[in-house]
């Protein structure tokens, strides 16, 4: 079962070089994991779409919100960590989103 993770920000452009390090990541160990990005406004619309959603630091703001909304669905969110954010640090982020999804 591929799956899906979403990276959110305030208008889904610096989150799309994290996702790029995500990527490497599971074509290196060829995980069935599909990984996009795009600003938070297109969080609600996406929320049948994706099975985790990320937070980039800018928008952690709106993690208590779309926590509430997402966790009716079953849906996960997490704030990306600002140290493996800055650092680009796609598989440290990747690790911690599907470790998420195991609980």
């Amino acid at each position: 079962m591929t799956r899906k993770i979403l990276l959110l920000c305030a208008a889904g452009m610096s989150t799309s070089i994290v996702v790029n390090k995500m990527k490497e990541v599971v074509e290196k160990h060829s995980l069935d994991v599909e990984i996009n990005a795009l600003g938070m406004a297109s969080f609600t619309e996406n929320l049948d779409n994706y099975d985790i959603f990320l937070l980039g630091p800018q928008v952690k703001f709106k993690y208590e919100e779309f926590s509430e909304i997402a966790s009716k669905k079953g849906k996960k969110v997490m704030v990306i960590d600002s140290m493996d954010y800055g650092a680009l640090r796609g598989d440290k982020i990747l690790k911690a989103a599907l470790l998420m999804l195991k609980d």
